[in-house]
């Protein structure tokens, strides 16, 4: 794997709150990444670190081989599209456009003009009087047309109907296809973008659960209904994310520690399905943490996510 940004033992301290504990990964050059977890599991300072707008309380980040912090090399091929974000107050949208046209060496203009016709985005408005779904459109407009070979999307699609949602995902696959880069999607949409995604990340309070291929990762989890006896039984011997048992049947969602074929269990009455990855977050997050698990940051040091 050509890697395009790393993180080594990384640990961001905010006062007494942690909202990194040790994370250690890597992301792929040419890839389609998701970074999941619920709200104030360490999304959002993660993306900062990458983008320089944060250095670690201790570890390593490197992007495209060097220390992102303060490096224009490094920035100047780094898109950041985060949620909420703020434009000089008399700019319109077409002077939005013309800023990250300079800033970008690899600005494609005509992808530019193409998704605001796509978006209907009024280029002659302030963005200031835009509604919050035109302001996202603008973000994911600016993140595809840069082109930069590391590009971010934080919450990219707040206020955006599914409509336009849909066209933001056919945009970016198509784009994608004609011109790989390093996408990183963090996202609570799971189910809408896992079809997109090649390798999944899954932070829960500051530390790393999940660090998998996608397709590895839809292959290894199984959701499997039966007796609850039969159930159990079968729960034991794989990795068991969560149990419901309703009288005498049970549902269990499995991390496989091997190969189950849903024709063996039919014998036992059991039936089995594939897991959903949003199903599979879920199960993750929900299981019972460690007793020292790491606190988040408070949302006022601007770690919400």
């Amino acid at each position: 794997m050509t890697v395009a940004a790393t993180l080594t033992d990384v640990t961001v301290r905010f006062r007494e709150h942690t909202a990194l504990a040790g994370v250690t990964t890597s992301i792929a050059r040419e890839g389609i990444t998701g970074l999941l977890g619920r709200n104030g599991a360490g999304k959002t300072t993660l993306l900062q670190l990458l983008t320089g707008h944060r250095v670690p309380t201790s570890g390593r980040v490197e992007v495209l081989g060097a220390a992102p912090y303060e490096n224009d090399d490094v920035l100047r091929r780094v898109c950041f599209v985060k949620e909420g974000q703020r434009y000089p107050d008399h700019f319109r949208v077409r002077d939005a456009l013309a800023a990250a046209a300079t800033l970008f060496p690899e600005w494609d203009e005509d992808l530019a003009r193409s998704l605001v016709a796509d978006f209907e985005l009024p280029a002659r408005r302030p963005v200031k009087k835009l509604s919050r779904g035109m302001v996202s459109a603008v973000g994911i407009t600016i993140g595809l047309a840069s082109r930069a070979p590391v590009t971010l999307f934080d919450e990219p699609y707040l206020g955006l109907d599914a409509v336009a949602r849909q066209l933001f995902y056919d945009r970016l696959l198509a784009d994608y296809a004609e011109n790989p880069r390093t996408v990183v999607l963090s996202t609570h949409l799971i189910e809408e973008i896992s079809g997109l995604l090649e390798h999944v990340l899954l932070l829960d309070s500051g530390r790393l659960l999940l660090d998998d291929d996608a397709d590895d990762l839809r292959a290894a989890a199984l959701t499997v209904t039966g007796p609850a006896d039969r159930v159990a039984a079968l729960a034991a011997e794989h990795d068991a994310l969560s149990v419901e048992t309703l009288g005498g049947a049970s549902r269990a969602v499995l991390r496989l520690r091997r190969r189950v074929e849903p024709a063996e269990l039919v014998p036992a009455g059991m039936t089995a399905e594939p897991t959903p990855l949003q199903q599979l977050v879920v199960a993750m997050s929900l299981r019972r943490r460690p007793a020292a698990a790491v606190r988040t940051a408070d949302p006022l040091e601007e770690v919400s996510r």
